[in-house]
């Protein structure tokens, strides 16, 4: 029996330990309470609140009347917690059908340690939510007995995102691009104005519940700002038609490609630039780096006859030749140590500085780029812009070639007078003509309208920069001896539209092949501008490598006629007569009107 003393002992010794204890437990509760208790609460916080981006939306692309070509629609990015994948066999069978996935690469993606795992960017939110459904599904189902508690799915999240749609297909593909995977421009004006177009995303704080954001947790840190809007010069109608009508010609011609375009002279807006084949820029998993290419900026040819305007022009401002000075064309003719022949056998002719223009003869031109220096000629070459960007702005334009007066052999010279020797790309032709329609002015080509910001505030663009190229009177001069193409003495009576009365130019040049580093092959075009004595607009069409019929009389003029006459339709513009009769094409005709009017 244990005596009453030592039982004394031991009960004040157990008092004393529990004391002790109580102590120690009271001591820490102050700590954590009122030392430590700000640490603790952040770290809670920490475990609990993640922060994430909120993407801005890209600017939308619009036509001149404000009709939608590229905007941002609402997606979701889905993510996935892989820690957080208790059975990733199981999870990826009850969410592929939901996610549009098949089992076994989903099933990879759910595999591993990684905390943020994407799943998919850019998908309708109706997956999202599909998604949702699926998991709630499931868990109500396992959560029915303790034991299936722990077989929940948890460890999905959405972000909001952005994904980029095209509403009017592959119409001006080339011209507007696309973005990348990233949103951000890969081509055309997409990428040219990406820093314009592109927004400036914000943060926001949101608390994590068992793999969801709890909904009305979210706390912006910043606010997203969205992109500014881009509106072009194109109009979406004029597009459609130029768009239709390259795409017929280059497939009957069995063509590698066709560009259209159509200018407004006195602004250098550019009311449609169409190309074909084009592509959707929605799809663009299956479209190729050559496909994404902008052909009326980046490729470059050789224009041939169509060249042959800034020849004329140069010799009519010089005053070495008139519209009425007359030149014999043999079927040959040497130069520079070769010899140049037209494009069909003929008997000698004489044919006038106009019907040179007219039957478009290379000698003809040869003999009129004669009369001029290689300086002076070459001048005017770089004063109508070939050899340098237009200045449009559109991503890759290429200045095009022409080599300095000092790289020219003796045969460079008579090749350049009638448009071979040098390479333009489409925009650099198109401008030239414009010169001549605008009263020898040559204004920058523009796509670009204006801007609207995120207030709707809307900002026009600067005034194209403007040089007087060539005088007003030579100007109305050449489109009165253009005209005579478009007759039926001319290269080019299918351009004619009823009416009214066309200037234009025929083009059928050899075509430079890079893979063999020879000629092979033409580009046919037609470059002309209605009305003749007041023209309102430009209309170039340029066809690669047609296969068969290759003269742009034949094929290309057609075009023209069907674009040009819808535009000036569509513009509701009259008809313009000119009070200057046409010039004589040949020395006879020469004579018989001299005869007429002499006394």
């Amino acid at each position: 029996m244990i005596s009453q003393e030592v039982f004394g002992k031991r009960v004040r010794y157990l008092v004393g330990v529990l004391l002790f204890i109580f102590f120690l437990f009271g001591a820490r509760l102050v700590d954590v309470q009122a030392v430590q208790a700000k640490g603790y609460a952040t770290r809670a916080a920490n475990e609990m609140v993640n922060r994430s981006v909120w993407l801005a939306p890209r600017g939308t692309i619009t036509d001149v009347n404000g009709i939608v070509l590229a905007r941002s629609e609402a997606a979701k990015n889905i993510i996935v917690d892989q820690t957080m994948i208790a059975d990733p066999a199981t999870t990826a069978q009850v969410t592929a059908a939901a996610l549009q996935m098949k089992v076994s690469d989903l099933q990879t993606l759910l595999t591993g340690t990684k905390r943020y795992q994407v799943i998919e960017n850019g998908v309708k939110p109706i997956v999202w939510d599909n998604l949702q459904s699926a998991l709630s599904a499931y868990n109500s189902k396992v959560e029915k007995t303790v034991a299936g508690l722990s077989k929940r799915i948890v460890g999905f999240f959405s972000e909001n995102a952005y994904t980029r749609t095209y509403p009017t297909g592959t119409l001006a593909a080339s011209l507007i691009g696309l973005t990348n995977a990233a949103n951000q421009g890969a081509a055309g004006i997409e990428a040219s104005m990406n820093t314009v177009l592109t927004g400036s995303n914000g943060e926001y704080d949101y608390v994590n519940g068992d793999g969801t954001i709890i909904p009305g947790s979210q706390q912006f840190i910043t606010q997203a700002k969205p992109g500014v809007d881009v509106r072009l010069t194109i109009e979406r109608d004029i597009q459609w038609v130029a768009q239709d009508a390259i795409s017929a010609a280059v497939k009957s011609s069995k063509a590698l490609s066709g560009t259209v375009i159509v200018m407004d002279p006195k602004t250098g807006a550019i009311l449609a630039q169409a190309s074909a084949p084009s592509f959707d820029p929605a799809k663009r998993d299956k479209i190729t780096l050559a496909q994404m290419r902008n052909p009326a900026v980046q490729d470059v040819y050789e224009p041939g006859s169509t060249g042959k305007v800034i020849t004329v022009a140069a010799a009519l401002e010089q005053g070495t030749t008139t519209p009425t000075t007359v030149y014999t064309i043999p079927n040959s003719f040497k130069a520079g140590g070769r010899i140049f022949h037209d494009d069909k056998r003929h008997d000698t002719e004489h044919l006038t500085t106009t019907g040179v223009l007219a039957v478009s003869s290379n000698i003809g031109a040869i003999q009129i780029g004669s009369t001029i220096p290689n300086d002076t000629f070459y001048s005017y070459l770089q004063k109508f812009g070939i050899g340098q960007s237009t200045g449009s702005n559109l991503p890759g334009e290429s200045a095009g070639i022409l080599h300095p007066v000092s790289d020219w052999s003796a045969s460079s010279a008579p090749t350049i007078a009638f448009g071979q020797g040098y390479s333009v790309t489409a925009m650099q032709a198109t401008d030239v003509f414009a010169t001549v329609a605008n009263n020898g002015v040559r204004v920058t080509p523009n796509v670009i309208a204006g801007t609207i910001g995120p207030d709707g505030t809307y900002t026009p663009s600067k005034p194209s920069p403007r040089v007087q190229v060539i005088s007003p009177a030579t100007a109305q001069t050449i489109r009165t001896m253009l005209q005579s193409v478009v007759s039926n003495e001319g290269t080019a009576p299918a351009a004619e539209i009823p009416g009214y009365e066309v200037a234009g130019k025929t083009g059928t040049a050899m075509r430079v092949d890079s893979r063999c580093g020879c000629y092979r092959g033409y580009t046919a075009s037609f470059i002309g501008m209605a009305p003749a004595a007041a023209p309102a607009y430009v209309v170039s069409v340029v066809i690669q490598n047609p296969q068969g019929e290759h003269f742009g009389g034949e094929i290309a003029a057609p075009v023209f006629k069907k674009v040009m006459g819808f535009v000036l339709q569509a513009k509701q513009v009259q008809p313009v007569s000119t009070s200057q009769s046409a010039f004589p094409l040949t020395q006879a005709a020469l004579l018989k009107s001299a005869a007429v009017v002499k006394p």
